[in-house]
């Protein structure tokens, strides 16, 4: 969990759904480097165009590859986040409360110029200074979330990569409002709850209110391939 505990909260609720389906990933991971070439509503198009099949919230993530990327190297601790969110959310998500509020008290985790970090209710919620911009955090969390050594320089343990832009040609795959409600240890996509459990992974659909609907017929590639 400390490897993504620090993203901010509407990313960490993309990948948080998306870790439910672990053998959508691979492929996924594989078309968003194949496809890194493409951004913004190029790249919204390009999903639709190739009628990819995966859920909304594993589309959510095909603008971050680096993301898909570490979840696809390590199968294990994917699919084991996976079966946390869809048995043990509460515990999931009182694990990330734990570790941000750790990070924070040593003084790694703090307001800068790409997330405000808010003290909601005693829940600490890390959240965009522009919703239209994520930025990737990049940390050791072997560092971040321990007393710093004497002389560390806290204010430089966490960077952060180049802004991916989630524009509204995103909105269908979820990213018109995704956040958490973390008192309720609830996550929840255009204003709506999301309800996926271990007893009814195998048929729920999420509701939302800007849902794209695949195309009839199987997947097909209409880009060209190319190396990141």
């Amino acid at each position: 969990m400390e490897r993504i505990a620090l993203y901010p909260d509407p990313l960490l609720a993309q990948i948080l759904g998306a870790s439910t389906f672990p053998e959508q990933i691979p492929e996924a991971a594989q078309w968003a480097n194949q496809h890194s070439y493409l951004s913004k509503d190029k790249l919204a198009e390009a999903i639709r165009e190739d009628n990819l099949p995966w859920d909304p919230t594993v589309l959510a993530l095909l603008p971050f590859p680096s993301v898909l990327n570490m979840m696809a190297q390590d199968p294990a601790w994917t699919g084991q986040l996976g079966n946390a969110v869809l048995t043990q959310r509460a515990d999931v998500m009182d694990a990330v409360q734990r570790v941000r509020k750790e990070s924070q008290k040593y003084g790694y985790l703090h307001p800068t110029p790409y997330y405000n970090v808010v003290d909601s209710g005693g829940y600490v919620e890390i959240l965009p200074v522009n919703p239209a911009y994520i930025y990737v955090p990049v940390y050791d969390p072997l560092i971040v979330f321990g007393p710093p050594r004497p002389g560390f320089a806290v204010g430089f343990a966490i960077g952060f990569s180049p802004a991916i832009v989630i524009g509204p040609a995103f909105f269908a795959f979820g990213w018109a409002h995704p956040y958490f409600g973390w008192g309720a240890h609830a996550i929840f996509f255009d204003e709506t709850p999301w309800m996926r459990g271990w007893a009814n992974r195998g048929f729920y659909a999420h509701p939302y209110q800007h849902g794209w609907v695949h195309a009839a017929g199987p997947r097909v590639e209409h880009h060209e391939f190319r190396r990141p």
